[in-house]
């Protein structure tokens, strides 16, 4: 489960940084990619379950 969130967050990462450098005028949309991002590294972060 651990790797999977980690694949997620670099994904979105990802996909928030191509849409913000290709699409600039879907910025809500990447700035929500960018929180869910966050919002999942912090509950990694804050769980440290070991799996």
């Amino acid at each position: 489960m651990k790797s999977a969130i980690w694949t997620i967050i670099v994904i979105l990462v990802i996909a928030w940084l191509l849409g913000f450098t290709m699409f600039p005028d879907v910025g809500g949309i990447i700035h929500a990619i960018l929180v869910i991002a966050v919002i999942l590294l912090i509950y990694n972060l804050l769980t440290g379950r070991k799996v």
